[in-house]
Formats: C-alpha cells, structure tokens, sequence
C-alpha cells in the first residue's frame, strides 16, 4: 500500500503554477526589452552564444526538482507488514435538528452553529467509538454512515445547514427510526442516539420510535438547543447592515422556543438522560462520560503497521537535478557554435 506520511506538505503543490507564472513574466519582459532595443532578428545575431532551448531546459528542471522535493517532504512510503488491528468502542449516531429555528440566536452565534462547534469538539475526544450523523428537519436523512473516520465526519458537519432539508418541521420520530436502520444489528456494542434539537413542531411518531430503540437495547439522549423564552428568528440574507426576520403568513414574527418538556420525555423513553445546552460545553462532556460506561464491543479491521520510507531516492534524484541545473549555462558551448544543420543541408544542394 502507498501513502504519504505527511500528506499537508503537497499543498505545497500549489506553489508551481506562481513559478511558471513568473517565468513567463520574466520571457514576456525580456522579449519586450529586446523590442526596445532594436529588431530582434538583429540582436540576436549580436548575442549567438544565448541559447533559449537552455534557458526553458533549466527551467524545467529546476521545475522538476521542486515537485521531487516537495513529494519528498511528504514522505511517500510503501506498506510492508499487514496486520490484524482490534479496537474496542461502543456505536454512536447524533441526530442533528436542522429546521430553521435552530438558526435563534438566543444561543451565540446560532444554535446550529453553536451545536456544530461542540460535536466538532466531541470528536475530538472519541477514542475508537463509531459514529454517523443524521440531520432532520420536516424529513430525516443520512449524512453520515457509522466510522470512526472522525475526519470526514468533521468535514460533511461543517457544511451541514437548513437548505440541506427542503421540508421544514422537526421529524425527531422518523430520525430515530432512521437511527434504528442504520446501526449494524449484529454489533454488541453499546449503542447510543444522541438527539440534538430544539424539539419545536414535531411531526409525531416519537413516543414509538423511542420503545422501539428501547426494545433493542439503543439508549436515547437529547440536548435541548435555546430557551424557554420565545425569540426571533432571522430571515435569510441577513446582513450586519440590514436585519430582518422571518414572519408567518399574516405579516407576524415567528416565534421559536425551547420545548424542554418533549425532550425530556423523550430521553426517559430512551433510558437516556436529558441536558440542556445553557452549559459551555452543551453538556455533552458529561453525555460523553455516560456513553464511556456503556458496553464497548470489539471490531477488527486490516491496516499496514510498518511502512518502508522512499524518501531518501527522491532526495537523491532531486539533488542531482539541481547540480544538472547548474552546470548547465544559458549559453551555447563553443563546440557547437558554428554548427547548423540547416545550412549544411543547403550547402550540399
């Protein structure tokens, strides 16, 4: 298997389009100066030792040395030595309230934002345990499969946002019968929902989808996103010049608060527990300290363990490059000054 074992240096990549760019730059000026001086048929012949070919030839292999050094920073490798890798953690999905109420500001800078700050923080301190993501609003959907690839994780949560789900609503029921599906049946390791909502405008169905998980041994817990108190919420294309916010169809504001009471039977119906997001850290680092309790279930996976380094050629090969580079002039060798085929071609006519 090959990979690189530090795959941000090839960002560095992005640095040969700015050297061609300036090399042009620096062709296009000098042909210009050339002009100025006079016809460059005429200076040229004054200057017969130059010799472009040598010039772009240099070039390209002062080209070549930065992709080979820079390849080489990466440090590319080869997987010698499979192995068996055990790794032990239970199985976690959040539920991720999308609707536009979640966009209130009664929790700084919104409530989604805020709960994908804190996920993103959770992440962070997950060892081994598997995790998917659904977000819902009016419908539920799979963002996420059950991974411990907390890296794509972090990514797809970073882009969530209401325009994700065109059905506005909070369909918390459909989500946790979604969740159900999508936790693998055979796996004995704790499993674990995790409803992050502001539990307004659900759409029903949520009473048996929690007997339902509480039946297969699947503990529901929620966080409730807001206060009780009713707030605005902002319209789109909100500026911090112009601010609006969005109104019913009779010309009112819309109203969101938190519906504490429904999320708090939901968690007893889950055999969870319930935490309401007033804490800076949303309560989810005490969340994470319940689900460590939970039954952790083996699962074995095959992944390279010693790897062969192939950086050492490619430094070697960038190095002989550059001395090539070098030692090579611009202008043409006094061997083949006077040599041109093109006239000794016409000489034999």
């Amino acid at each position: 298997m090959f990979n690189f074992e530090h795959r941000e240096y090839l960002l560095l990549l992005l640095v040969l389009p700015v050297l061609i760019g300036l090399y042009l730059l620096y062709q296009y000026r000098r042909k210009r100066d050339i002009k100025k001086i006079g016809d460059p048929e005429i200076v040229s012949s004054l200057m017969p030792e130059f010799s472009t070919f040598r010039n772009n030839f240099k070039f390209c292999l002062f080209l070549l040395s930065v992709v080979l050094l820079i390849i080489a920073i990466a440090g590319p490798r080869f997987g010698s030595k499979l192995t068996q890798v055990k790794q032990e953690g239970i199985d976690i999905i959040i539920a991720l309230d999308v609707s536009n109420s979640m966009l209130a500001e009664d929790i700084k800078p919104n409530r989604l934002e805020r709960a994908k700050q804190e996920l993103t923080r959770l992440l962070d301190k997950l060892d081994n345990d598997r995790i998917g993501l659904i977000v819902f609003a009016g419908e539920a959907y799979t963002q996420i499969p059950v991974t411990n690839d907390y890296l794509s994780a972090k990514m797809f949560l970073s882009g969530i946002s209401p325009e994700m789900v065109t059905r506005q609503g909070t369909a918390i029921g459909e989500a946790i019968e979604l969740a159900i599906r999508s936790f693998n049946p055979l796996s004995k390791a704790g499993k674990a929902i995790v409803i992050i909502s502001d539990g307004e405008n659900h759409e029903g169905g949520v009473a048996e989808a929690c007997k339902k998980a509480s039946d297969k041994g699947i503990k529901i817990y929620t966080v409730g996103m807001g206060l009780n108190q009713g707030v605005r919420i902002p319209a789109a294309g909100n500026t911090s010049y112009a601010r609006d916010y969005r109104r019913d169809n009779d010309g009112n504001f819309v109203i969101t608060r938190l519906n504490e009471p429904m999320l708090k039977e939901i968690a007893i119906e889950g055999k969870g527990k319930y935490y309401h997001a007033s804490s800076p850290d949303m309560g989810l680092n005490s969340m994470l300290a319940e689900l460590n309790r939970m039954n952790k279930a083996g699962m074995e996976y095959s992944e390279y363990s010693e790897f062969e380094e192939r950086f050492p050629g490619l430094v070697w090969i960038t190095l002989g490059l550059l001395i090539l580079e070098f030692v090579i002039l611009e202008r043409k060798s006094k061997w083949f000054r006077n040599f041109n085929v093109f006239e000794n071609s016409k000489s034999d006519l």
